[in-house]
């Protein structure tokens, strides 16, 4: 598990003008609550902050006018458009503590030929000791055919980590690759949804003509047959 220092300050301005002013000095505002105590008000550094939260369910250590805490990010909020940090909750733990967090799934190995990996569940619901998350969960579809799947049951765990997703959960799927006939056809049939025609070109018109001639040639010659048969 990953786990970062940063240093925070406290801040006793608030709204969206205070907002403003502390990410227009690089920093970012932010709650710290839990375990009974009075939501505390903080500011982060940026880039800082923006490195830790790359990884999932870091556990960060905040220096707080010299006193240390541990907590936990719980809801980061971005900028739709520009993706920046605007705000984040922190949740107060300490070790030994279990927490309930997600963990992401990270698929490994590879199927057998011409099958697709059909991915249902990104992350896992898993209760760990706080200083013990794991930073991903590794699924491995290696060798398996079409038809196959795994289930949250079926997932190795970490010592220490207890599955909360429901066990019968799809976490992945197996599925045959379909062949160039079919996705001709799905994307002709999407095609005829939407009413797209396309212009049947002079080499297209030439096979199709070519076709029809070897028919018409072929109906002659058993017309041919007959006439002598009867004959």
């Amino acid at each position: 598990m990953s786990e970062v220092r940063i240093v925070a300050e406290s801040r006793t301005e608030f709204g969206k003008g205070a907002a403003r002013r502390i990410r227009r000095d690089k920093k970012v505002p932010a709650v710290l609550y839990g375990h009974g105590t009075e939501p505390r008000h903080i500011s982060l550094p940026g880039h800082e902050l923006m490195l830790a939260l790359k990884t999932a369910n870091v556990l960060l250590t905040l220096d707080i006018n010299g006193s240390d805490e541990l907590a936990l990010p719980r809801d980061v909020q971005r900028d739709p458009i520009r993706g920046y940090l605007e705000h984040v909750d922190l949740v107060v733990v300490t070790r030994g503590e279990k927490v309930t967090v997600d963990i992401p799934i990270h698929v490994t190995g590879e199927p057998a030929p011409d099958t697709l990996v059909n991915l249902d569940l990104t992350a896992l619901s898993v209760e760990a000791e706080a200083t013990h998350i794991p930073t991903g969960i590794d699924v491995s579809v290696d060798g398996l055919g079409g038809g196959d799947q795994v289930h949250a049951k079926d997932v190795t765990l970490p010592s220490g980590v207890t599955l909360v997703t429901d066990p019968d959960a799809l976490v992945v799927a197996i599925s045959a690759a379909p062949t160039a006939e079919q996705l001709e056809a799905e994307l002709a049939e999407a095609e005829a949804e939407v009413g797209i025609v396309h212009e049947v070109s002079d080499e297209e018109q030439a096979a199709q003509a070519a076709a029809g001639d070897e028919a018409a040639a072929g109906s002659a010659e058993g017309s041919d047959a007959g006439e002598k048969a009867e004959s």
